[in-house]
């Protein structure tokens, strides 16, 4: 079932439940308004009854004729019955029928004024006390006029329901649609997306409704995809070419190799450069499975809680064994007593992994004698490393791309390199709940900024 059209039955049903629970208040109560008016009056009749016939030869010829006169004016299918206490029939009138048994004249006379109905009849017993004796006065009568006109309200509200049901049904199908109308069109839009057309958004993004916000969550969900597609498409194309090289590279070279026989040394160059090759290959493969190792999930790597200044001297330690000619400024001044507030929860291995990185990138790409500026600090909660070179720097259009998997910028192309460090870093760093930003500017240097949350924070949150 369409969403109008479970729109339009609940509001259908919500009404329709309101207009029952209306027409029956209102026909309740009308009924017991009736009711109640018409026992009243028979209650009069019946005292008028009485007064005519029980107390004629005590009052006046005044208030004889009075009694008379409203003794006469009976109610519709009157019946009326005067009764001693012993049972005894007084008086009569009307020609109807009414039940009377000496089970009802008891309750009269225990009761002094009894009210019931015998089928549409409505009676009302009286118990009158008079100077010959007492009596019971049973007075009866049928309202038909009321009861025809209850009726006649049953058929209206029954009428007036059905029709305010069909009145209903057409605005709320109306309504429905107009409503939905946001809807179908964010559908008709998002059926025009595809991979390929990733750079479409919703329109109507921009309002204060739940829509609105919806439209813009999604806008927000395309901006992540495209930038995602277009990393890929990026990391794609950087690794076939990274991949490509070496194996064109060995593969020329064997078959220049094969082409006639060589001398020894000719063979043993060849065998330098394939090999030279293939560990260029087994780097690009590490590289790869170290990424894979730091994106799984975080609960099934062991972390333990390590000073975070040692780990930056095994690094650097570990970076000179790379570049020996690396020169590195380690700068502690800025470390705070508290010796916990250097603590953090990690793996010892992915991050002595991912500073390394760090530093080697650092010192590949600044000028030769150039020092690389290492500032270890700690504020309330984390632990920050900045990592600062005076090298090449990298352009504003490629900086957005410097996290993407051998992605390298055009100035650096000249520099060995896999483009692999900096996304291994990125997704070792976040795998222990921490960031990390570069900023860069072309010939004045990058700063890479790593930040980690304290070990104590951890454990207090």
């Amino acid at each position: 079932m369409t969403i109008r059209n479970k729109l339009t039955l609940q509001f259908a049903g919500i009404f329709a439940l309101i207009m029952v629970l209306f027409s029956l208040v209102v026909y309740y109560f009308t009924s017991l308004y009736r009711q109640d008016d018409f026992y009243k009056r028979i209650e009069r009749r019946a005292n008028d009854i009485a007064a005519h016939v029980l107390e004629a030869d005590e009052v006046n010829e005044r208030i004889r004729r009075s009694n008379q006169i409203s003794y006469y004016r009976v109610l519709p299918h009157e019946v009326v019955r005067v009764y001693k206490t012993d049972g005894t029939l007084y008086h009569t009138g009307g020609g109807g029928r009414l039940d009377v048994d000496q089970n009802l004249l008891d309750r009269v006379k225990r009761e002094k004024l009894v009210q019931y109905e015998q089928d549409v009849r409505q009676v009302v017993g009286l118990y009158y006390e008079d100077n010959e004796g007492d009596f019971i006065v049973l007075s009866s009568s049928v309202d038909a006029y009321s009861l025809q006109k209850l009726q006649h309200l049953k058929v209206i509200l029954i009428v007036g329901f059905l029709g305010s049901m069909v009145v209903v049904l057409l605005a709320g199908w109306a309504f429905a649609k107009e409503a939905l109308r946001p809807i179908t069109k964010v559908v008709d839009e998002v059926e025009k997306i595809s991979a390929s057309d990733l750079h479409l958004r919703l329109s109507d993004a921009d309002g204060k409704d739940e829509l609105s916000h919806l439209a813009n969550t999604f806008n927000k969900m395309l901006d992540r995809l495209e930038k995602a597609f277009e990393m890929q498409s990026t990391f794609v194309s950087s690794a076939s070419h990274e991949l490509r090289t070496p194996l064109t590279a060995m593969i020329g070279e064997l078959e220049v190799a094969l082409m006639k026989p060589r001398e020894p040394e000719e063979y043993q160059r060849v065998l330098n450069s394939t090999l030279e090759d293939a560990r260029l290959l087994a780097e690009l493969s590490n590289g790869l499975l170290q990424i894979a190792q730091a994106s799984i999930d975080s609960s099934k790597i062991k972390l333990t809680h390590l000073r975070f200044d040692e780990i930056l001297w095994m690094a650097h330690d570990q970076a000179l064994k790379r570049q020996p000619n690396a020169l590195y400024n380690i700068d502690f001044d800025n470390l705070p007593d508290d010796e916990d507030r250097l603590m953090v929860k990690g793996n010892e291995a992915l991050l002595l992994i991912a500073i390394v990185n760090v530093l080697e990138n650092a010192a590949k790409f600044s000028q030769p004698g150039q020092y690389v500026s290492i500032r270890l600090s700690a504020n309330i909660k984390e632990v920050l490393l900045q990592v600062s070179d005076q090298g090449l720097g990298i352009a504003p259009h490629d900086l957005q791309h410097v996290f993407v998997p051998f992605f390298r910028a055009n100035n650096v192309r000249n520099i060995t390199g896999h483009g692999i460090g900096l996304p291994l870093a990125e997704s070792i760093i976040k795998l222990h709940r921490g960031s990390i930003t570069v900023v860069s500017k072309v010939s004045e240097g990058t700063v890479v900024t790593l930040q980690l949350p304290q070990a104590y924070g951890l454990i207090s949150a």
